[in-house]
């Protein structure tokens, strides 16, 4: 979860925010309704991607999220859950990645 706080922290989230989302309390995370949605969608596609539905999209649109919005949150949710299981598979521990200097905020 390291990797995924610093890129929230990179895009503006306040430590508040981070603690919140990571602790899944996300009334107490300082979000819109439309990024409640958006968040509970990409949880959704990230641990059953085969159940999404049309009206869960739907719901999205409704929120105020444009189609290529949609789109991109599917996109770097796929990339994040590819290179968690690449990083897993081969033992790499999230924090070797934030102390290795590279990206920092």
């Amino acid at each position: 979860m390291d990797s995924h706080a610093y890129f929230l922290r990179v895009q503006g989230a306040n430590d508040r925010c981070v603690q919140a989302i990571v602790e899944g309390k996300l009334d107490d995370a300082g979000l819109t309704s439309g990024e409640r949605s958006l968040l509970e969608y990409v949880e959704l596609v990230t641990n059953s991607a085969s159940r999404t539905t049309h009206e869960d999209v739907q719901r999205l649109r409704d929120a105020g999220w444009k189609e290529e919005q949609i789109a991109e949150a599917v996109y770097v949710t796929a990339m994040f859950a590819f290179f968690n299981r690449v990083a897993d598979a081969f033992g790499i521990p999230s924090q070797e990645y934030l102390s290795s200097g590279k990206l920092t905020p």
